[in-house]
């Protein structure tokens, strides 16, 4: 697929946290369906469809089930063997993957955010394209920031670095670095954490 400028843009996709908030021993929110599709794999084909290549999934809780819910899909899947402290490792976990780190620019994406399309994505990137591949490019609904978010490769070394609970939103703030905020609309602060909160925006709880 063809890049702006040359700027390549590598994505990974934050599937591996516990989902606490969907109770003790609770259904997995990467499980349900959307549409008839496990919200995993439709996240992940969202972006598979976008200019952002290649696409590694970054695993953890209940991985089995969620790399079956990707099977068939050209996607690398990553496990993180910490997963279990926080998002921080699940990022520095995808962007220490080779093909990752190979990029201009890698997209962060949560997979529990039902209402990103394929040109949600391709904004971002263009943004990031338009930035000379030198700007954090956040997706926004007016002021407030949201996901997907870019970022240089000249941040790499430091968000291999996170770890924990630790997300990048202090590295933003720290990094001297210009941000584009980008306003997709509402799905840009809509994941989905409950049970509630999927049966609300058209999901099915199964396992």
């Amino acid at each position: 697929m063809e890049h702006d400028k040359g700027i390549s843009v590598g994505a990974i996709l934050l599937a591996a946290g516990q989902a606490r908030r969907m109770g003790e021993n609770g259904p997995h929110k990467l499980l349900a369906e959307f549409d008839g599709v496990p919200l995993v794999r439709r996240s992940a084909i969202v972006l598979l469809a976008s200019n952002a290549t290649p696409v590694v999934a970054v695993t953890g809780h209940r991985h089995g089930d969620v790399k079956q819910a990707l099977a068939g899909l050209d996607i690398v899947t990553v496990f993180n063997r910490s997963y279990v402290t926080g998002m921080g490792s699940s990022v520095a976990c995808g962007v220490s993957h080779p093909q990752i780190a190979a990029c201009d620019g890698v997209l962060v994406m949560l997979a529990d955010m039902p209402g990103i399309t394929t040109e949600h994505i391709n904004r971002v990137v263009h943004a990031f394209h338009q930035s000379g591949g030198e700007a954090i490019v956040r997706a926004s609904f007016g002021e407030k920031p949201g996901h997907p978010v870019v970022f240089p490769q000249v941040l790499y070394s430091r968000l291999i670095r996170l770890a924990g609970d630790v997300g990048a939103r202090q590295l933003i703030a720290d990094s001297k670095l210009p941000v584009v905020m980008l306003d997709i609309g509402p799905a840009a602060l809509l994941d989905v954490d409950t049970p509630t909160a999927i049966i609300e925006n058209g999901g099915e709880l199964l396992g």
